[in-house]
């Protein structure tokens, strides 16, 4: 009973769902234009009458007959559907001509009710105003109907427009506060080159592995926040901050990488930040500690350098045949490679200077950090875009949910670019640290030979620009 109970309301519920979308579309269709049968309904069916014949068959005659009996069946087949059509077509204006009156009466009481009330609250009238603006927006334009086919009936477009709006509402209650006052800062984003120098050899003539958005930021993190003297209370904001931008940087890296060519750095910096966030170690090395051991900056960054190193010199002493590829090498040895460089890089800059402070080097890092987190989140409108068109058709619905609720956690992030200015790079050349790097020394070559610590500004003559709509 309960079966036939469900059997039975389940079809009455969609059937009535039907007729009441219908009875919200648009007039102006004739009765003739609504009984049309659209191409798509018998398209396949006729593609089948007029394909030529597969099947090797012998003889003239039994060619012939065969030819005629399938045209015949595949003219039976076409009229079939066609009636069937007809009479779910005919079946839903029959309907939609006893329902409509009734359906015209509740709306018409519904919106008394809703303007007696709204006549006695006059004090909600700015808000019921800016609501109907909302209301009255027309979407219609951005949907894509079949051959035939109707305009969707506002009343779905509103249900989208409404679905979307507290979708992206959602993302705004959760903005990212320490990662939008990270990137407030302002910076001129030679970060992006001057955290590796080229000037910098490597370990044992070894290949140098590309550079990745989340590995550079983590091993930054991991230098600032291992520096002595320096308060909680800034080593905890930038932590939250790395923390909340690290989310974004790896969809980009995901999104933009399809190839997954940079897969295994990213696996590396996964790792690396996994023991800072949680232990503040790095590598099972307890860098707070091994800061104290040294009396400058410069001692402290040697100390660095000098375990990160002897890490990768022990893979290429202790590894037969190792990978000559670094992008094969184990995620270990590529996060010890890159804080090496990182290290050496920061010895360079500061050769020549002798009043290094542990709270000066921090605030050089913050602002790298800052920079490398900006020039990657720049990415952010393609990826949004792309997480609504590019997905599997079967995953869509959920990709275009997740997109919606990045926009609106996102928003403020994409304000604070819209005021700036970034390299003139192509889409594909923008996903990439390197290129961005590549750039900034093709237009300043000594960026990456960088004087000893900037506070954050200057302008740059490159620019991208960047558009959304919040």
């Amino acid at each position: 009973s309960i079966g036939v109970g469900v059997g039975t309301i389940a079809p009455t519920f969609r059937w009535f769902i039907a007729i009441k979308l219908k009875c919200s579309e648009k007039k102006g269709k004739s009765y003739k234009t609504k009984f049309k049968i659209e191409h798509y309904w018998i398209e396949r069916l006729k593609e089948w009458k007029e394909s030529p014949l597969t099947l090797q068959i012998r003889g003239q005659k039994c060619k012939k007959l065969f030819h005629i009996t399938k045209n015949l069946s595949l003219d039976f087949c076409i009229k079939v559907q066609t009636v069937i059509v007809i009479a779910s077509k005919s079946v839903l204006l029959i309907s939609i001509f006893f329902i409509n009156p009734l359906l015209s009466c509740y709306q018409y009481c519904k919106g008394l009710k809703r303007k007696l009330i709204f006549e006695t609250s006059a004090s909600n009238n700015h808000t019921r105003s800016g609501s109907d603006t909302g209301k009255n927006l027309d979407h219609s334009h951005y949907v894509l109907n079949l051959e035939g086919d109707e305009e969707l009936p506002e009343r779905i477009l509103k249900n989208i427009y409404d679905a979307a709006d507290h979708l992206i509402g959602m993302g705004n209650k959760q903005h990212p506060k320490y990662l939008i006052e990270l990137l407030n800062k302002p910076t001129d984003f030679k970060g992006v080159a001057e955290f590796d120098n080229d000037q910098v050899p490597s370990i044992k003539n070894s290949a140098k592995p590309p550079n990745c958005w989340s590995l550079s930021v983590v091993t930054l993190s991991s230098i600032a926040i291992a520096l002595p003297n320096i308060e909680d209370d800034h080593t905890n904001r930038l932590l939250h901050s790395i923390s909340e931008g690290l989310s974004y940087v790896r969809l980009v890296e995901k999104i933009l990488d399809p190839k997954g060519d940079l897969i295994n750095i990213g696996n590396a910096a996964e790792v690396v930040w996994l023991e800072i966030e949680l232990y503040r170690k790095w590598l099972d090395e307890d860098i707070q500690k091994e800061a104290v051991k040294g009396k400058t900056t410069k001692e402290i960054l040697q100390r660095f350098a000098d375990i990160a190193e002897k890490r990768v010199v022990e893979f290429k002493g202790n590894t037969n045949g190792s990978p000559k590829d670094p992008l094969n090498w184990p995620i270990k040895v590529i996060a010890a490679n890159s804080m090496y460089r990182i290290s050496k890089t920061l010895l360079l800059e500061f050769e020549d200077c002798n009043n290094q402070t542990e709270e000066r080097l921090f605030k050089q890092l913050s602002i790298m950090i800052a920079d490398i987190l900006g020039a990657c989140l720049t990415n952010l409108p393609r990826v949004i875009t792309m997480k609504c068109f590019c997905s599997a058709i079967e995953k869509r619905e959920e990709s275009v949910r997740l997109a919606a609720r990045l926009l609106g956690e996102t928003d403020e992030i994409l304000k604070i670019f819209q005021k700036r200015k970034f390299p003139l790079l192509n889409p594909d050349q923008a996903a990439y640290i390197d290129e961005w790097r590549a750039l900034i020394m093709q237009r300043n070559p000594l960026a990456s030979v960088s004087s000893p610590v900037r506070t954050a500004s200057g302008s740059s003559e490159m620019h991208i620009e960047i558009e959304c709509e919040a």
